[in-house]
């Protein structure tokens, strides 16, 4: 018996072995159908796809035995790796120096024929093998060959498959961690700005108060700037916050509500002036679902339609509709529109609809961004159409929950 050889690439050979991560995982039907397929095609009772660790075979899948690997010294395998790029066959192994003597060979349940097909990776090193056995003599011919090959490559490609899903685990795994320990700082550093901002903004309304005829026009106009620039901080921070947050509505509980009734608690808040006209769905739609995030959602879109709309009277119309599967909701306004430029972008974090809003101020690009989060969390999708000086609609949809009995 002659033992295999070693490849001059056995480190890295060994080293994507490992970074595959398959050895000693649990049996595929995608990698079964093809050894059985295998088996069928080159009519032989056993067919194993079979992978080369530093010191054994493994097989991933077998049919035909109940053997799930041997050592690599004894193994026909060995041998087909050193050559990948060929087709090893081996039609009688009794009269074969290197396996005469192999106890495959000469044991109880002897295996006398093989014919395997190397497994490579997109570096060219052979990993494994798509192998048959026979107890007796056999040859394949050429369609079989060719068939066999093809099936190795199939091989190759869920292997590639899942080095890529692992690679993509371990990506999304890392994205995930920075993420959490990007919302923790942004949390913290927020939390941490908010009470001396708090604190900056009600000693400058005190000083304009005390002081304000001591401190003059000029000084008046000082402590209001404070207090403005204050104010802008802390609705970036609170907006940060928001964003950053907006994922923990998964856990937050479908309930049901009335979407007319939520959207006029909204207005309320938004303090709407008299020269805006919102029209709410004529239908009070029932809704099961998570009211936080959809009213967040409305908040968000309404309160940009308030802030970038120059014209004397503002109109907002809302509509809804529902379908076996989803709400779908629409806002739209007669506003200044997005620049075509910016629709693209307009859902990134820090991406503004306009330079400057209504009351020239620069909006800090993180209400859309918070609302996309928001929209997908939900199961849902959102898109605009919009035209400069004409206007802007936001369609979105939300999952529906199943409504409770």
């Amino acid at each position: 018996m002659i033992s295999p050889a070693i490849p001059i690439n056995e480190f890295d050979r060994l080293q994507s072995l490992k970074e595959l991560d398959i050895l000693d995982t649990l049996p595929e039907e995608s990698y079964d159908n093809i050894t059985q397929l295998a088996s069928y095609i080159c009519k032989t009772p056993i067919a194993v796809i079979n992978l080369i660790d530093a010191d054994r075979n493994w097989f991933k899948s077998k049919f035909g035995t109940d053997l799930t690997g041997s050592g690599r010294d004894v193994s026909f395998c060995g041998h087909t790796i050193t050559e990948p790029e060929n087709l090893l066959e081996v039609k009688n192994a009794s009269d074969d120096a290197r396996f005469s003597d192999n106890p495959f060979v000469t044991g109880e349940n002897s295996i006398n024929y093989y014919a395997g097909v190397s497994l490579m990776d997109t570096h060219g090193h052979p990993l494994g093998t798509l192998c048959v056995y026979d107890s007796k003599e056999h040859e394949l011919d050429e369609s079989q060959k060719t068939a066999l090959k093809a099936l190795g490559k199939q091989v190759e490609s869920l292997m590639e498959s899942r080095r890529k899903n692992k690679i993509l685990e371990a990506l999304k795994s890392e994205l995930d961690e920075n993420n959490r320990i990007l919302q923790e700082f942004a949390s913290n550093v927020s939390h941490d700005l908010k009470m001396p901002l708090a604190n900056i903004i009600i000693t400058a309304d005190m000083l304009k108060v005390k002081y304000s005829k001591k401190l003059g026009k000029e000084g008046t106009d000082y402590l209001n700037y404070l207090k403005h620039s204050g104010l802008t901080l802390s609705e970036y921070i609170n907006g940060l916050l928001d964003h950053y947050s907006s994922n923990k509505t998964d856990h937050q509980n479908a309930e049901e509500f009335f979407l007319n009734d939520m959207l006029e608690d909204i207005i309320d808040l938004l303090q709407i002036a008299e020269n805006c006209e919102i029209n709410l769905p004529d239908n009070n739609l029932k809704i099961h679902g998570k009211s936080a995030a959809i009213g967040q959602i409305f908040m968000n879109l309404i309160s940009n339609s308030l802030k970038y709309n120059d014209n004397e009277k503002i109109v907002i119309e809302i509509d809804c509709t529902e379908n076996q599967n989803y709400f779908n909701f629409s806002i739209s306004d007669n506003g200044i529109g997005i620049p075509e430029a910016r629709q693209q972008q307009i859902f990134d974090l820090f991406t503004t609809v306009a330079e400057k809003d209504r009351r020239g101020k620069k909006g800090h690009g993180i209400g859309l961004s918070t609302v996309k989060k928001l929209v997908e969390s939900l199961g849902g999708t959102i898109k605009l159409t919009s035209k400069e000086n004409e206007g802007t609609v936001f369609e979105f949809s939300v999952l529906r929950h199943n409504t409770p009995d």
